[in-house]
């Protein structure tokens, strides 16, 4: 029996979806970010019961920061994208949890500037508040421990591929670190949308990028691109396509990321047929539904897509582009003349 929801919620499924390739199935995978990062704080007394803990978030680590503060008698303050859904607002409501959504913007930049000018009001109002930061505090590492551990019981033997968004990088990258702490051989590939600057795509933008939370317009302090040794950049059809597929094919619901993650992990494997490749489905498709899933016989047949394989970020191109990153630093932000091109 469970003494609180987040532990019945929080535990991945993994399940084998073809020869070598791995889905590993969240409910809501920031459960772990959150978590972990509210019990560091309060371990260390940064904070304590009762307290008021704000952030930014496009709905994933809302849900996850609400029940966090349920389970450790927090007050939960979200400042929300417009992908929040009535759902989960709702269900933040109920929770306790005090949900402003910014105006409907078409620009993801626009989108995050108007979260983050609001974080910033909110706390000069309120200087008692704790900005979680989850774009930008490491301490958002710690939770994924718990599931590197999980991977390495399950998955024993043989090297490893982690495939998934990058987001903030406090999951796939945390992920990956954890394991190789282990001492595990793992390679760490991200999945990126176009018109991010996260690694160096935003001068293509995706008119119909829906991808919430994989990508981001404004720096993320916690992306440690070091870490990653591939990364594959998918449109938003691509990524329908590849949801759309694995739910066709393995009956497995997920969001949009995994979507993406499910074609660059299929691609991986064809190059490198030695590793097993571990995709992470970050969430369920369920807020996906009218605006990807809806559109079903639109979805490419996955068998036929390939990537462009690039050598500079100056050459890609969509629907779909990989390239070696192999530990590069962070981009410089195009125009700046220098840094990764």
């Amino acid at each position: 029996m469970y003494d609180h929801v987040t532990d019945a919620v929080k535990r991945p499924a993994m399940i084998s979806v073809d020869s070598d390739l791995v889905c590993v199935r969240f409910e809501t995978m920031k459960m772990y970010s959150a978590l972990g990062a509210v019990r560091a704080l309060l371990d260390s007394g940064r904070v304590r019961p009762g307290d008021t803990l704000i952030d930014s978030s496009s709905g994933i680590y809302a849900y996850a920061l609400a029940l966090a503060c349920h389970r450790h008698g927090m007050r939960c303050h979200i400042v929300g994208s417009t992908t929040v859904d009535r759902v989960l607002q709702v269900q933040l409501e109920i929770l306790g949890a005090t949900v402003e959504l910014v105006r409907p913007s078409t620009s993801l930049r626009l989108d995050q500037n108007l979260r983050v000018r609001r974080i910033a009001e909110l706390l000069r109002e309120n200087p008692s508040y704790h900005w979680m930061r989850q774009y930008h505090d490491s301490i958002h590492y710690s939770g994924y421990a718990e599931v590197a551990r999980q991977i390495g019981e399950e998955l024993p033997d043989g090297p490893l591929s982690i495939v998934g968004a990058v987001g903030t990088g406090a999951s796939t990258g945390a992920i990956a670190s954890w394991l190789r702490a282990s001492g595990r051989d793992v390679q760490l590939v991200g999945v990126q949308p176009f018109g991010s600057v996260t690694f160096g795509s935003e001068h293509l933008a995706d008119a119909e990028i829906l991808i919430a939370g994989i990508g981001s317009s404004i720096e993320f302090q916690n992306v440690r691109h070091e870490l990653y040794d591939r990364i594959h950049w998918l449109s938003f059809d691509y990524a329908m396509s590849g949801a759309v597929g694995l739910l066709r094919s393995n009956a497995v619901f997920a969001g949009l990321s995994a979507g993406a993650a499910y074609l660059a992990a299929r691609w991986e494997h064809r190059l490198d047929g030695v590793r097993r490749q571990v995709f992470i489905a970050a969430d369920t498709g369920h807020r996906y539904v009218e605006t990807a899933f809806s559109r079903h016989a639109e979805a490419h047949e996955v068998d036929k897509l390939e990537p462009l394989e690039v050598e500079s970020v100056r050459e890609l191109a969509r629907p779909w582009s990989a390239m070696n990153w192999a530990g590069r630093p962070a981009p410089q932000p195009a125009g700046a003349g220098r840094g990764v091109r």
